[in-house]
């Protein structure tokens, strides 16, 4: 989960996590939780929690999520266009081109950060926690360990790479100076240079 403060004081929940109430207490002490958003179609399980913590935010979805669970109650759906709660200060591109992922990326203006969920996953040698089985996988299988690149789903799943492109390419078109993702390290220098290696097959056309 990433924890974003808006101009207006208010907390965006980004991609959250089970929210315990020792938790809840903690984010409370920052500021009133304004937004829950789940930002990616694989990043929706723990949106039911947060809006049980934080009843009066208002819930943003990914397009997808609302298949995957029927059930959940959001405000509104993410696309190109960020809402007006925070227009002025995140800008966002939902990805096109994808059959198993979706997820919009979101860019926070002021800090200079891109905020992914798993266009970029980044596990290394210094990754706490790493288990030996996921190393095992990334490593040897998905060839992504100490080599940042999309989720393995986006990689089997793109169904129009022309669109995938167009969109990365207008992800890269903002100034960003790190990034924040959900799996595995963070990406605090070079992180545009990162980007572009990340994604270089797609945006080649390979």
């Amino acid at each position: 989960m990433t924890v974003i403060r808006l101009a207006s004081g208010g907390l965006m929940l980004h991609s959250p996590c089970s929210i315990t109430a020792a938790m809840a207490d903690e984010i409370s002490a920052l500021g009133a939780v304004a937004h829950i958003v789940a930002p990616g179609n694989f990043h929706h399980l723990y949106v039911a929690s947060a809006q049980a913590a934080f009843p009066r935010a208002k819930t943003w979805i990914c397009p997808g999520v609302e298949h995957r669970q029927p059930g959940l109650a959001f405000d509104g759906l993410l696309g190109d266009v960020a809402p007006a709660d925070w227009a002025a200060e995140i800008d966002q591109v939902l990805v096109q081109g994808t059959r198993i992922m979706r997820e919009v990326a979101m860019f926070h203006r002021a800090s200079r950060t891109l905020i992914l969920v798993d266009l970029i996953e980044n596990f290394t040698d210094a990754t706490p926690h790493a288990s030996g089985a996921l190393k095992f996988w990334f490593k040897y299988v998905f060839r992504m360990w100490n080599h940042p690149r999309p989720a393995p789903e986006y990689r089997m799943g793109w169904s129009d790479r022309q669109a995938a492109a167009e969109s990365l390419r207008r992800i890269l078109a903002w100034d960003f100076r790190r990034i924040v993702l959900s799996h595995g390290d963070l990406i605090e220098s070079a992180a545009h240079e990162v980007a572009s290696k990340a994604w270089l097959g797609i945006l080649e056309g390979r």
